[in-house]
């Protein structure tokens, strides 16, 4: 069998956080019960007017700008005809030949950068509930409406690995701009993986099938994988690849076609005639680049340069903006970076992950921890007694209860022992207790160092400093 290559392109749909819908004053909130969200708008009804969500259009420039695309001072908006149960209207105002933005890109890790084709503003459809064991289907409205850009990249990807990964850098990037709030398993960001194959090392582009609305960095992967076997494996026999749309099964990990490409009706795109040209002045462009935050990658590469960690530090830590914020505020505070990075990254993640909130819900505040990192790295509690520490503040938090680090420290008597006179006493008496295991590191045994060095924590109450006890 020839050896083959993947060539993968993603089209990403992203549900802006605006408080109102693309084109009228309905909730573009989450959830509600279905069909309460609606107005004649919405609903296409006849001699209803859309009018244009202005803030939807700025966070579309916003990701536009952060993405190094070209904006358009003028941009039209098209109608995409299409007869679904959940597209109410039987169109879908969208933009066609007239984009938004065109030509940005972001790069990977690894360097190597992923052109992105277009950045358009358009509205969502409503949703399809289908009833288990019923020979029918019900239609939530509440969705239809709600404002969304569509991110379209070259076919510049080659592996899962690659996709899953531009993927996360684009979720990131939306959250950091404040635009989305990327929950995947909510709809608010989900991707179709276009994939055609061809022998490796030609230029000529395979015929493409599109994997419709996953909704997780797992699916897109197992999708990628899916799709590049088939084809391969089709090629490879002496077949041919048809232009389908396939829709993917998460509890099979397998995609079956949903229609073909080739059969599917045109979508007659045509100006929208009840909207006007869309205009972005200079001085608008000029007030939403001023409003940019500082973006993940130049976060990353400050963290790096400013607070001396390493590269894989930074990178977790700036995986979200609200994580990395915190983390500035405990170094802010008075704590060493990278201390500060070691407990953000470790025991303030592991209770993120357990309580399943996010950073901004966490009950302790960063000028907390830096109290308590500062006590840590002077020397006066070992690294137990400051995770004992730490599970009493959050305990102390979560109660509403007012207390520090050092003052918890009194209370609990978890004071580290660093006076050199006292730990040789009780490293004397270890000794003293313990001949037979002395003459046995005597004889050879190097590796009983570390039991005495337990018995005399344990004498101490853990209190004794780990390195002066070794030494000693």
């Amino acid at each position: 069998m020839a050896r083959y290559e993947a060539v993968i392109g993603l089209e990403v749909h992203a549900q802006l956080r605006t408080e109102s819908k693309m084109f009228c004053g309905c909730s573009a909130a989450f959830g509600g019960e279905p069909n309460t969200h609606i107005c004649p708008v919405c609903l296409g009804l006849p001699g209803a007017l859309p009018v244009v969500n202005a803030r939807a259009v700025s966070f579309a420039v916003r990701l536009g700008l952060a993405t190094g695309c070209a904006i358009a001072p003028e941009s039209i908006f098209a109608r995409k005809n299409y007869f679904y149960p959940d597209c109410p209207k039987d169109y879908q105002i969208s933009q066609f030949d007239t984009p938004l933005c065109r030509n940005g890109a972001m790069k990977l890790d690894n360097g190597k950068v992923i052109r992105i084709h277009r950045i358009h503003v358009e509205e969502d459809a409503g949703k399809l509930l289908h009833v288990e064991g019923a020979d029918h289907s019900l239609v939530d409205m509440n969705r239809s409406g709600v404002p969304l850009v569509e991110i379209v990249s070259e076919p510049d990807m080659r592996t899962a690995a690659e996709a899953s990964e531009y993927l996360q850098k684009l979720r990131t990037l939306v959250r950091y701009l404040g635009i989305c709030d990327g929950n995947m398993e909510e709809g608010s960001l989900r991707c179709d993986v276009n994939l055609s194959v061809r022998a490796a090392g030609d230029e000529q582009l395979g015929v493409k099938t599109e994997v419709k609305n996953l909704n997780s960095f797992k699916q897109v992967e197992q999708a990628v994988e899916f799709e590049f076997e088939r084809q391969s494996r089709v090629l490879g026999e002496g077949g041919r690849i048809t232009q389908d749309t396939l829709l993917w099964d998460p509890a099979s990990g397998r995609a079956s076609v949903m229609r073909s490409k080739e059969e599917a009706h045109d979508y007659r795109y045509f100006p929208e005639p009840d909207l006007r040209v869309l205009r972005v002045t200079a001085a608008q462009m000029d007030a939403i680049r001023g409003d940019m935050p500082e973006l993940p990658d130049a976060k990353r590469a400050r963290f790096v340069t400013h607070y001396g960690i390493p590269a894989y530090d930074a990178g977790v830590l700036t995986a979200s903006r609200e994580m990395a914020d915190y983390f500035e505020a405990v170094v802010t505070a008075g704590a060493d970076a990278k201390a500060a990075s070691n407990w953000v990254m470790g025991e303030v993640s592991r209770e993120l992950n357990e309580r399943a909130v996010a950073i901004d819900a966490f009950p302790l505040r960063p000028q907390t921890l830096a109290g308590l990192v500062a006590l840590q790295t002077g020397g006066k509690v070992s690294s137990s007694a400051a995770k004992t520490v730490f599970a009493a503040l959050l305990d102390a938090a979560a109660a509403g209860r007012v207390t520090t680090a050092g003052a918890l420290v009194q209370k609990l008597g978890l004071e580290q022992v660093s006076d050199n006179a006292a730990i040789e006493t009780e490293a004397t008496a270890v000794l003293d207790e313990n001949p037979d295991e002395v003459a046995r590191y005597l004889g050879g045994k190097e590796q009983l160092l570390q039991f005495f060095v337990g018995q005399l924590m344990k004498r101490t109450r853990g209190k004794a400093n780990p390195q002066m006890a070794t030494d000693l």
